[in-house]
């Protein structure tokens, strides 16, 4: 296997010998933020939305980004080159930073990370997934922080009843999956996703940019489980999946539309963005 190198210490070196110093504040407290991205044929994808949540999310937490974004797009571009990993994800992450007391923040540290990653279909799944329902509401929802304590806490759970992802909600209200967002069809195709309490992904932006091009019908707003429950179409997304249609949620069933539904229509317009 190939050697793959990443950014830390200020420097590019080797994966195996990078890490994060036992002080820091995301090793202490879990304090952290990151943002993850496609790579496609050595290209990375939406790299300047992807940066602008990162620095937003750093802004909400008090973190201190050293380098510009035009430096960080220069640091990824250099491990694409290096690393030549035509297929990949890119993982940036700013930790809390080397806190004396294990609580101040000082000065954050910025790691990224290339590993390989496999492609998305060029054609939306037919295969539908089943989500499970759980009361949760994250803290700091518009953050993207490293916290994915509650997903990791449920993972058994989920698998013990037949799912293959949670989703949250919250006074009625769904609000994400733990690493994707919701989006329903109702039954006269208007495009719903809920607009409180989640984090805005990079592909929920692009989907709602598609449907303004297209002229679809389209809704931000709280949306209840009930309702959601009663929807033509319900799919995920995320920026390693794109979307994935939701067969079942808790124990409602949907009715995979196939290649000629809206979300299949959906998936085509946002697989043309990325060429």
């Amino acid at each position: 296997m190939k050697p793959i190198f990443c950014f830390a210490q200020n420097q590019i070196s080797l994966l195996e010998s990078a890490g994060v110093p036992v002080g820091d504040l995301l090793v202490q407290r879990g304090y952290g933020i990151f943002d993850y991205l496609r790579v496609a044929n050595n290209k990375p994808l939406f790299i300047e939305a992807h940066l602008d949540r990162l620095f937003n999310s750093a802004k909400i937490m008090h973190l201190t980004i050293a380098q510009s974004k035009e430096d960080l797009k220069k640091i990824v571009a250099e491990l694409i080159e290096k690393n030549n990993i035509p297929f990949s994800g890119i993982r940036l992450i700013i930790a809390g930073g080397d806190a004396p007391d294990g609580y101040t923040i000082t000065s954050p540290h910025l790691i990224i990370i290339q590993q390989p990653l496999e492609a998305p279909p060029a054609k939306m799944s037919t295969k539908g997934i089943h989500l499970v329902s759980h009361f949760y509401q994250r803290q700091l929802a518009e953050v993207k922080t490293t916290d994915y304590l509650m997903a990791v806490y449920l993972h058994p759970w989920m698998k013990s009843v037949g799912g293959d992802d949670i989703l949250y909600y919250n006074n009625d209200s769904v609000s994400e999956c733990p690493r994707s967002n919701i989006f329903m069809i109702s039954q006269d195709n208007t495009i719903v996703t809920p607009v409180n309490n989640m984090l805005k992904g990079i592909t929920r932006k692009n989907i709602i940019a598609v449907a303004e091009a297209h002229h679809l019908k389209l809704q931000q707003r709280d949306i209840s489980l009930s309702e959601m429950k009663k929807a033509k179409e319900v799919f995920i997304t995320s920026s390693t999946k794109r979307i994935i249609p939701v067969a079942g949620l808790d124990e409602q069933n949907f009715s995979l539309e196939g290649p000629n539904s809206l979300s299949a229509q959906i998936f085509d317009h946002l697989l043309a963005l990325e060429n």
